[in-house]
């Protein structure tokens, strides 16, 4: 039942992120005006807006005009269901979770403007870092000093290497790096930086190969630190223990 509760709220917590994604980085309002059909502005009803079940039901189809929904739209309902049962699986049905869980959503809605405008707004930061804090607050995963050192420590690692780098590096990842330090500290925020580097390069490489992206086009890096971040959080002990019997 805790599961089922987790995936219902998480879906539905994924209908809100995709106003997000949509509205944010377009500088409107995630309030208002009531979601509606950007080709129709017909308004949406509460019965269409049911996550995954509507899209279902209107067999992914606008039902004033017809015209067809994007599956993403469900993908990232699906998603944030699934993730927010992954961390109740992992810290139980209760206030650490959630705290994990509004975090994971923040970090969906990061994946997706990165991926569709190269940009990291800096309101989505700002509401990682308060959750960060408010997680230090209330639940003190770990030393607060370890998670501020962290934070200062790699932010400023990571300015450097956008002043070096004259752009290759954008300021949003530096500000979106520093607050996974917030919540991971050390030393698991260096190794979701080295997973994030490792599956980008490998993805990068990949796309050039096919041809679908050229040695000098952007590619967000954002979204990889994000991978990088998720699993440290599933699976960071398991990697640490492997890495200690590994080198002893």
């Amino acid at each position: 039942m805790e599961y089922i509760i987790s995936f219902v709220f998480g879906i539905t917590i994924g209908s809100f992120l995709n106003v997000c994604i949509y509205r944010i980085p377009k500088g409107e309002s995630i309030v208002y005006p009531p979601s509606h059909c950007p080709r129709c502005n017909y308004q949406l009803k509460a019965w269409d807006l049911i996550p995954i079940l509507s899209y279902i039901l209107l067999q992914g189809k606008c039902r004033k005009c017809g015209v067809k929904i994007s599956w993403r739209y469900q993908l990232i309902e699906l998603l944030t269901g699934i993730i927010f049962v992954l961390m109740v699986y992992k810290y139980g049905f209760n206030f650490t979770a959630l705290f994990y869980c509004l975090f994971s959503a923040s970090l969906i809605v990061v994946i997706f403007i990165d991926l569709d405008h190269l940009l990291i707004p800096n309101s989505v930061v700002l509401v990682i870092l308060i959750l960060g804090l408010g997680l230090h607050i209330f639940v003190r995963p770990f030393s607060i000093i370890n998670a501020l050192g962290t934070f200062l420590g790699v932010g400023a690692f990571f300015l450097l290497l956008q002043i070096l780098s004259r752009g290759g590096l954008g300021g949003g990842d530096v500000k979106l790096v520093a607050s996974l330090g917030l919540w991971l500290g050390w030393p698991d925020t260096g190794l979701a930086i080295f997973l994030g580097s490792f599956i980008g390069s490998i993805i990068g490489i990949v796309l050039i190969l096919l041809k679908i992206k050229k040695r000098k086009d952007p590619i967000p890096y954002g979204p990889f630190l994000i991978v990088g971040t998720l699993i440290v959080l599933f699976a960071g002990e398991k990697i640490w223990q492997w890495y200690q019997n590994l080198i002893s």
